[in-house]
């Protein structure tokens, strides 16, 4: 605990722009009791994913056309790099692999994966690859046509991971680093229907969790390589609600405690947020507890780093509440009024050198 309190941090959040033309907001991050304080914010149009290199230096986000790239100063601050386009519609999600030397773009509405190189001073530079997804899935609603939603490497940063929304499966591609080039290795089929939306990884590389948006469940896999191939085994399957009835529910957000204990999950409709117990050594999840998060739709929420709080970011209520979390008694109780901030869709907390 000591050493939590000489850590500072800044949490960014990602917003759509509808009438304010800052897309994300920057807050200092009150670790002691648990809250957010405005600190700056950026000009930037519908900032609807963020994400940190794994150097910590650059912050790269979601806009209309594109992405950008932003230099993470000292202090918290944001110092734009450049913008890059993506020669599609509106990315939803973006990562980068883990030598920070490419970008991956994953795009929901035209079912389109982009590669971007990256500059050794987190410039966003040239496309290498372009994929667009194929097919038809169930013909309900939405789900008809590819919609991509999620691209994350794994550990060992041999595969890019790639859930398709529209075709009920994940892709795992193999990446050239060299020419930063894809190839398809494998794919892993979920349910009919229900619609994978998130990948998250144990800190040791050895367990993948996908989460399934419209029927509210997190398949948890073991990820192994037998030869040159890509190997998932699932062991787990574990619903992000604590009742049956799943008629008007959809899960959000999958992330994890800096620690990697535990897994953090929402559902809008149900408006609840749901943590996790990690079994590190075999990878399998229990609930802890799933409570309600006084908002609607938490599109994204995160425990703070010493997990002693809880932020939800409640994208049709426009605002983010905030919780006193207790893990052995498995209760949240609200810390204090909530802030109000249009359009939330993402949260990184980022700690300050």
């Amino acid at each position: 605990m000591e050493k939590n309190k000489k850590e500072k941090y800044v949490a960014y959040v990602s917003t759509y722009t509808m009438g304010d033309k800052h897309g994300i907001k920057i807050y200092d991050v009150d670790t002691e009791k648990g809250r957010f304080i405005e600190k700056d914010k950026v000009e930037i149009s519908n900032s609807s994913y963020i994400a940190v290199s794994h150097s910590r230096k650059y912050l790269y986000s979601i806009t209309d056309f594109g992405v950008e790239s932003y230099l993470i100063e000292k202090d918290g601050g944001l110092e734009l790099i450049n913008f890059a386009p993506i020669n599609g519609m509106r990315g939803c999600y973006l990562s980068t692999d883990y030598t920070d030397r490419y970008l991956f773009v994953a795009g929901y509405h035209d079912g389109k994966l982009t590669v971007l190189r990256l500059g050794e001073d987190g410039s966003i530079g040239g496309i290498t690859d372009e994929i667009y997804h194929k097919g038809l899935g169930s013909v309900a609603e939405r789900n008809f046509r590819p919609h991509i939603n999620c691209a994350r490497m794994t550990h060992d940063n041999k595969y890019l991971l790639v859930a398709d929304q529209g075709m009920d499966h994940v892709n795992v591609y193999r990446l050239d680093l060299q020419r930063g080039k894809l190839a398809l290795a494998d794919v892993i089929r979920s349910e009919l229907e229900s619609a994978p939306r998130h990948i998250k990884i144990s800190k040791d590389g050895r367990f993948i969790y996908i989460l399934h948006e419209w029927k509210c469940f997190i398949d948890v896999y073991r990820y192994t390589e037998q030869g040159d191939n890509p190997y998932f085994e699932k062991i787990q399957t574990i619903s992000t609600l604590d009742k049956e009835n799943r008629q008007n529910c959809a899960a959000s957000t999958l992330s994890f405690s800096q620690d990697y204990k535990h897994l953090l999950s929402s559902n809008a409709g149900d408006e609840s947020v749901v943590v996790y117990d990690v079994n590190t050594e075999d990878g399998t999840l229990k609930m802890n507890f799933c409570l309600p998060i006084s908002g609607t739709y938490p599109k994204d929420a995160e425990l703070f780093p010493d997990k002693r709080f809880l932020v939800s970011l409640n994208h049709e209520s426009n605002s983010m509440t905030f919780f006193k979390v207790d893990l052995e008694k498995h209760t949240i109780m609200m810390n204090g009024p909530e802030i109000k901030v249009d359009a939330p869709n993402c949260i990184v907390f980022h700690k300050l050198s």
